[in-house]
Parts: structure tokens; C-alpha cells; sequence
């Protein structure tokens, strides 16, 4: 089944880099706002302290913690209250020994406080007098400025794709626009006499289109730019021509369909026509995503994912997801793929000398997480749709038995 023209999917990536020159990446300076899930293409320094100043975590009164020590319900430290901090307005004061002043979370600390005694560990005597009925330690129920963030520090590292936090860390230091790497565009071009437009009607022997569709969210999802070429016929100079125009105007070409043995299936004889070194591999022993086809036009990737979806989606995991990691910016050492343990519902066989890539569900039975296999052929869409990842068998193991920890790759 797998003879001596498919390799290993471990080799082919190898080939892919080993025949890739990284190119000089572009970056622009956008809004932080327009930044999510973008690669930084600087290192961020503070250029000051986050906060900037010492402030309360709790709403309660500012004190000198000393005042406090041995304090108890039933032998009460007495305070007398110098003053009130408001929200958004410098403490303009200071406290001495013996004083305290209430104080709203992220209030200022006034000169002279340590620590904030919380509000209901306070008892009011009169209006300007206070029961501590607990001791504070110094610090306590306070963030020090520059506790967060210090100033000459680097927040972040040239490389990182921004999440949520990220951004608000940006905001939280003052920093509104950053320099990020320009999204790599990705064109798609769909193969194949019976491939029709979604909104098309169908006839015997018709199908619509679908792979397009999850390709343009797998580019979007790993930081492209996807730009559909359309539905292009089984003909030699047809696919000819959209290649070679593709290759002027995107980062990476894909194919889908036409990567098979089959007669009109010729994806690799225009690669190899269109510019070295052309065709690096023409099947790699997986399942499924057996026919995939990795090649360079130049220094242009050109990938040929096989026509059925869930190989579609496996090989696009496998082979193009890394080459748009490269070609984002994204530093190498940052992991950009979430997994989950679970443990395999059901025993899956595998064949010795082949990769299996097999799609799960994920079911929580009291505190056990378990992997369910998703069976069916690589032609149903809806075995991707039902599936929440993949867990891989690697091709030295003769399959998973049930009850085995798994480690599931997530979509």
C-alpha cells in the first residue's frame, strides 16, 4: 500500500525547509486595537512602571504596619484617621505613626503607609477614630509600583503572536501602535471538472465546492491572507496559466485536487514545467492525506493537498501551517498549536510503516476527559464537523488501545 515513493511525513517537512530560504519579512506599525493575534515584529520595552504608583487592592484604610502588630478582636489597635484618598486623585499626604486614612481599591497609597487594613477588619469608634481588629504585614492588600511591570523590562518579544493580554498590556504601559509582520497571502486554487460553486444546483456527478471554504478559515485561523483563484477545469495550460499567476501575487500556492494517480490528475507535471526544483515529494506514507505534493517554484512553496476534506485539513496541519509560521514571523520556539490529554474511548488499529492521523471528539465523563474516534472515510466533510482534533499514531506503533493516555491535537 505505501511502496518506496511515499515518505515519511517527518522527511517531506525536512525537504520543505531544507528547500526553503526565509525570506526578509515586511512589518508595518498598526493600531494595537487592529493587532490581535498579529506577530510582533519588535521587542517591547517599558518606558515606565505599570503601576505607577503603590495602590490598594481592597477598599479599607492605609496604614503604617507597625501600628498594627499584636492587633486582635480582642485587643484592638486604635487609629486615628487623617484623611480620605479618592479614586483618580494623587495622596497628597502623609501618614504618621498611629494614623490611617480609608482608602478605595486601586487607590493611591499615601506617603508613609505599608499596608491597607481591609474594611471589615475595621471597626469606626467615632468619625475620626478606628478599631484594627486584625494586624497587616507590610505590603499587605497592596501592589507596589512597578510590581507588575519596571520600567527598562522587556514586555514582550519580537516573534510573539498578541493575544488578548497582550494588548492590554500595551495599553496598560501607554503604547498604542506596534510593529507587526505583514500577513503572508496564501492563494487557493480549487481543481477538478466536478467541482461547482456552493450555491450551485447539483447534477449526477456534481459536487460543491468545500474545500476552499475550509481552507480560507485554516489561512485565517494560522495568520494568512487566503485568496481564492476560483474553480479551475481539468485542463493542462488552464492550470498552467492560474499557477504561474498565482505565484506572482501570494507567499504560498495551494492546490486542492489533482494530486492523485488519476489520468487528468497533473498537478505535478505543471509544478515541475513552471520552475525548479519542483516537485520535492508526490506522496507521503499518512492517512489520510496519502497523495499530498510538496514543491518550490523558486523560493515559492506550492503545496497539493489531496481533494478529500479531512485529508485536506490533516495535510494543511502537516505541511502548510509551518510554512505560514515562517513566513508570519512567528519566533520558532512559541507554541501556536493547543492540545488536550485525554484518554482513547476505543481501541484504533494502525498499519506498521504509516502515520495515521485520526479525528476525535472529546466527551467529559466526571472528571475524565476521553477521546472518542470519529470513524468514517476522508471524503466526509462531517467527520471534521464532528471532530473537535486529532490524536497521531505514529508509524513504528501498531494502533492505541483503549483506556490509553492520548494527546489530542485541537482544531
Amino acid at each position: 500500500m505505501f511502496g518506496k515513493n511515499y515518505i515519511l511525513p517527518q522527511e517531506a517537512r525536512s525537504l520543505l525547509f531544507s528547500s526553503f530560504s526565509k525570506p526578509e519579512l515586511a512589518f508595518h506599525k498598526l493600531p494595537i486595537e487592529e493587532c490581535y493575534n498579529r506577530v510582533l515584529a519588535e521587542n517591547i520595552i517599558a518606558s515606565e512602571d505599570l503601576p505607577g504608583f503603590s495602590r490598594s487592592t481592597v477598599d479599607g484604610y492605609a496604614v503604617r504596619s507597625a501600628d498594627t502588630f499584636g492587633a486582635k478582636d480582642t485587643m484592638p489597635a486604635y487609629l486615628s484617621i487623617k484623611n480620605e484618598v479618592f479614586m483618580g486623585e494623587p495622596a497628597s499626604f502623609e501618614i504618621s505613626k498611629g494614623e490611617a486614612a480609608k482608602i478605595p481599591t486601586g487607590g493611591m497609597l499615601p506617603k508613609g503607609a505599608d499596608a491597607v487594613l481591609m474594611l471589615e477588619n475595621a471597626q469606626a469608634v467615632s468619625v475620626d477614630m478606628i478599631e484594627a481588629m486584625k494586624s497587616v504585614a507590610p505590603n499587605e492588600n497592596v501592589i507596589l509600583a512597578g510590581e507588575d511591570i519596571q520600567k527598562g523590562t522587556q514586555v514582550l518579544s519580537k516573534g510573539r503572536r498578541l493575544r488578548a493580554q497582550d494588548i492590554g498590556a500595551l495599553a496598560g504601559l501607554g503604547i498604542t501602535q506596534v510593529n507587526v509582520y505583514r500577513k503572508p497571502v496564501v492563494a487557493i486554487i480549487s481543481t477538478g471538472d466536478e467541482i461547482l460553486p456552493a450555491s450551485s444546483v447539483l447534477q449526477p456527478g456534481q459536487v460543491r465546492d468545500i474545500n476552499s471554504f475550509t481552507l480560507t478559515g485554516l489561512i485565517n485561523d494560522n495568520g494568512g491572507i487566503p485568496v481564492k483563484k476560483g474553480i479551475i477545469k481539468d485542463e493542462y495550460d488552464l492550470i498552467k496559466k492560474t499557477l504561474s499567476d498565482a505565484l506572482e501575487s501570494s507567499d504560498i500556492v495551494i492546490v486542492s485536487g489533482g494530486t492523485s494517480a488519476g489520468v487528468k490528475d497533473m498537478t505535478a507535471a505543471i509544478i515541475n514545467e513552471l520552475g525548479n526544483p519542483g516537485v520535492l515529494f508526490h506522496g507521503v506514507a499518512v492517512k489520510p492525506g496519502k497523495p499530498v505534493i510538496g514543491a518550490f517554484i523558486g523560493n515559492k512553496p506550492v503545496i497539493g493537498l489531496p481533494g478529500h476534506p479531512a485529508a485536506t485539513a490533516v495535510s494543511f496541519d502537516m505541511f502548510v501551517r509551518p510554512l505560514l509560521e515562517v513566513l508570519c514571523g512567528l519566533h520558532k520556539n512559541k507554541i501556536s498549536k493547543n492540545f488536550a490529554y485525554a484518554k482513547i474511548k476505543k481501541s484504533i488499529a494502525s498499519v506498521a510503516g504509516r502515520e495515521d492521523h485520526v479525528r476525535v471528539a472529546l466527551e467529559l465523563e466526571g472528571d475524565e476527559l476521553y477521546a472518542v474516534p470519529v470513524l468514517g472515510k476522508s471524503g466526509l466533510i462531517t467527520t471534521l464537523v464532528k471532530a473537535d482534533g486529532v490524536v497521531v499514531i505514529p508509524e513504528g506503533k501498531l494502533g492505541i488501545d483503549a483506556g490509553e493516555d492520548v494527546k489530542v491535537k485541537l482544531f
